[in-house]
């Protein structure tokens, strides 16, 4: 396993992928949009420009390559009868990926995905999701799917607004919250030590916490600015999806969050690709310290 392309390389999870891979010494391209921007960011990487939507730009991206890793999502801006990058996205690449004989696909998913179907909640995400899995498990290629609990990241980069940390309704269970540079490693090495198998990994940190104390500790040392914590009942929430795609968006997974049984599932994970070492007291210091 020398090359591998990745879709997806300029998202939040995709950039410290995408490093992790090069550092890890593997030929890495990513397909991009936007190429002069993505250069500006993806150092070491080779540069393709393509759209996911074009079958033909795929086949550019994918041929050639050993390993293909996909780190997608559904943007909260969507609704259920667009096109989405984890559907039709997803079925242009299994197809162009069997076509050229790629060895291994790796696959983020989510943790809280796995919420569908309890207590009676639905969610179309979820629904996405979980048939992105089923099509993956199902295509007659060697997998990896990462499960991955709550990033860190998100604290800063999606729940912020302004000066403010956004928080809804009560958490029922803590989370194991991980860095996206630990996960990132964690990727990295999977495409080291697997062969032709398959394997599922559960991606959690060190530690565990509620969504209130995980951003009341943030706030505490995250020292560049002054923060604070808000909150919103989840009523709210749900009136204003309904006038919001954004905020329909946000009520379904800060409800999945708050209540979905998370419990700690990833020793064979460290294991087999490393212990997480960031904690989020050093993830917010370590942000403080970014220009």
């Amino acid at each position: 396993m020398k090359k591998i392309v990745v879709f997806g390389a300029t998202g939040m999870l995709g950039k410290p992928v995408t490093k992790a891979l090069i550092e890890a010494g593997f030929e890495v391209s990513v397909m991009v949009r936007n190429e002069p921007q993505a250069a500006d960011f993806l150092e070491g990487a080779k540069i393709i420009k393509g759209n996911l939507k074009n079958e033909a730009d795929v086949e550019k991206a994918i041929r050639g390559q050993d390993g293909v890793f996909l780190s997608l999502s559904v943007l909260q801006t969507e609704k259920e009868s667009d096109w989405h990058t984890e559907q039709q996205g997803i079925d242009t690449i299994l197809a162009v990926a069997k076509r050229e004989g790629i060895k291994r696909i790796g696959y983020l998913s989510s943790l809280v995905h796995l919420y569908q179907g309890m207590d009676g909640f639905d969610w179309w995400v979820f629904r996405v999701k979980q048939e992105a899995v089923s099509k993956i498990k199902t295509a007659g290629i060697p997998y990896t799917i990462f499960y991955p609990s709550t990033f860190m990241e998100s604290i800063f980069y999606q729940s912020r607004q302004g000066n403010m940390i956004a928080l809804g309704g009560t958490s029922a269970y803590p989370l194991y919250y991980i860095a996206a540079d630990d996960y990132a490693l964690q990727v990295a090495n999977s495409f080291k030590i697997l062969a032709d198998e398959n394997k599922e990994y559960v991606v959690q940190g060190t530690e565990a916490f509620t969504q209130d104390e995980a951003a009341k500790l943030f706030v505490k040392y995250y020292t560049k600015e002054k923060l604070r914590t808000i909150w919103a009942p989840m009523f709210m929430m749900k009136l204003m999806g309904v006038i919001s795609r954004k905020f329909d968006y946000g009520y379904h997974i800060v409800t999945a969050l708050n209540k979905y049984p998370e419990k700690f599932e990833a020793a064979n994970t460290w294991e087999e690709l490393g212990k997480p070492a960031i904690t989020l007291k050093a993830f917010a210091r370590q942000l403080s310290l970014k220009p």
